[in-house]
């Protein structure tokens, strides 16, 4: 678990999360009909590199990219490779930085072209799920709280939240405890002391929650091949609620 304890450390956090913030601003920007994901993995090691930092997923655990890009029916942790972006996709675009021994870690959804309405409303439901958990954290929170908050937005609008996969906690390394699940009970889980940086990442689906890893042993795709969204931000949690530094 790390805990921001300085101001030199925050800011270091932050500026980590601003270069990660207008890396992915810039993938979303260029995520095209057409688009090779391995133009976008390239384009996003060289921005991060540019501006100063490393990429903090490629080699972590084998993982060979510095993006995940991850496909309509595929959750997370999708492998770039030979894809091609194509009208109508919903795509996930999670990436980390490593900036003055810090880590950020942060993820978009966006559509490809036109998109569908359904998979338009998918997309924005993931992203409020993630603000309405935000409006509740601060010191003393039960990361049961953040996840009770997701679920129940979620699922009243009748989508699932994946199980399999959580938030955690991030800083130093790209996962640290504590976990924070986007489902829970009010009450119960780990609580949240003033300083601790988190990622907060609802995962969300079209329709059944459980998930399986494909055949490449990285990308986790939906049981029933339905479409899924995912977003993710970097956030110190403070006396009166919290900092999220990976917003531009």
């Amino acid at each position: 678990m790390t805990k921001i304890t300085s101001p030199a450390d925050l800011a270091a956090l932050r500026a980590g999360g601003q270069i990660l913030a207008r890396t992915l601003q810039l993938l979303a920007e260029k995520a095209l009909p057409g688009t090779k994901a391995s133009f976008l993995d390239t384009l996003a090691e060289e921005t991060l590199r540019a501006a100063g930092g490393e990429p903090a997923f490629k080699g972590y655990q084998g993982f060979p990219a510095t993006v995940c890009i991850s496909i309509n029916s595929e959750v997370v942790h999708g492998i770039p490779g030979e894809k091609v972006l194509r009208e109508g996709d919903v795509v996930g675009l999670d990436c980390g930085v490593r900036y003055k021994g810090f880590v950020t870690d942060a993820t978009v959804t966006v559509g490809v072209g036109k998109i569908s309405k359904a998979a338009r409303q998918l997309i924005d439901a993931t992203e409020q799920s993630l603000w309405e958990a935000v409006k509740i954290i601060k010191a003393g929170i039960h990361t049961g709280d953040i996840g009770h908050a997701v679920q129940v937005y979620v699922e009243e609008r009748g989508y699932g939240v994946v199980r399999a996969l959580v938030g955690h906690g991030v800083g130093k390394q790209v996962h640290e405890d504590p976990k924070v699940p986007n489902y829970g009970e009010p009450g119960t889980g780990t609580v949240l002391p003033a300083g601790v940086v988190i990622a907060l990442e609802p995962m969300v689906t079209a329709g059944h929650w459980d998930v399986r890893t494909a055949a490449d042993g990285w990308s986790v795709v939906t049981v029933d091949g339905s479409i899924a969204a995912h977003y993710e931000h970097t956030l110190v949690v403070t006396e009166e609620g919290c900092e999220i530094v990976t917003q531009l």
